[in-house]
């Protein structure tokens, strides 16, 4: 499972799965609701920070990180990921079933 979530998940999820990013906006009577105009992966959203390379572990660098992005389209990423999913699930229905 581990491995799994290193090399295939949590790549797709921070590089190439989008999601959207809320903005809070307050009517006349202080009511707030949140509004998402904007929708970026997780590394582009990390990438807008004024200060990156102090968010960033010892040893990285935005350009590693850029690397990790642009190494494959968003589709193929994710059907790499759907891939190993269904490998892994199959090993485990194996195991349940010795």
């Amino acid at each position: 499972m581990e491995e799994f979530f290193e090399q295939y998940f949590n790549p797709y999820l921070n590089y190439h799965r989008p999601c959207g990013v809320p903005e809070v906006i307050t009517n006349a009577k202080g009511k707030q609701r949140r509004v998402y105009r904007w929708y970026a992966t997780p590394w582009e959203i990390l990438r807008q920070l004024p200060d990156l390379a102090g968010h960033l572990k010892a040893g990285t660098t935005q350009a590693d990180l850029e690397k990790l992005a642009k190494g494959e389209s968003d589709t193929a990423s994710a059907l790499r990921m759907q891939a190993a999913k269904l490998e892994l699930f199959g090993r485990i229905r194996l195991q349940k079933s010795a």
